[in-house]
């Protein structure tokens, strides 16, 4: 797969990506939503503590979480589960350096584009004071050209294992 010329950081964080989570069901073990629970925004704002409501289409297992601690996963050595309800998220696989995962389809386009790139920029942290972005924060490992091959290949695979269970098409890259 040819690389793309150029990667520019958006400055996205990992609360950007957390408005829809897709994480494996407890009751079917399908894929199944975490998303801003209806009514508890207003405008299309919310915040990290805005209540979320679990949703699974495929057997209708519903779960609301209005509380007060959300639980980030950290690092790549073990499975990564959503900050709310501490299910495992779907979008996940083992590599042979560690757990390469995403929060919904945005964040796993976020790192193939960032992987795919031959030329990286990071964003300008004096504008905003921020530092740490998402794509700044990813592992050694994803960011070594050396492993771009075999990044692309999980993220094609965490892709694929979305697009295999839901009937509707979804955006190509």
């Amino acid at each position: 797969m040819p690389s793309s010329a150029r990667f520019r950081d958006p400055r996205s964080t990992r609360h950007d990506f957390v408005g829809s989570i897709v994480v494996r069901c407890p009751g079917c073990a399908g894929p199944a939503q975490v998303v801003v629970a209806p009514g508890s925004s207003e405008a299309g704002a919310w915040t990290l503590f805005t209540p979320r409501r679990l949703v699974c289409t495929g057997c209708g297992k519903s779960r609301l979480w209005s509380g007060d601690r959300v639980a980030f996963s950290r690092g790549t050595a073990h499975r990564a589960t959503d900050p709310y309800f501490g299910l495992p998220l779907w979008l996940q696989v083992e590599t042979r350096h560690g757990w390469l995962w995403a929060y919904n389809l945005e964040h796993l386009d976020l790192i193939h584009r960032f992987v795919r790139a031959s030329l990286r920029e990071r964003a300008p942290w004096y504008d905003t004071g921020q530092k740490m972005t998402l794509a700044a924060r990813l592992p050694v490992w994803v960011k070594r050209a050396g492993n771009r091959d075999e990044i692309l290949r999980a993220v094609g695979r965490l892709h694929a294992s979305l697009t295999a269970v839901r009937s509707a098409p979804l955006s190509p890259w």
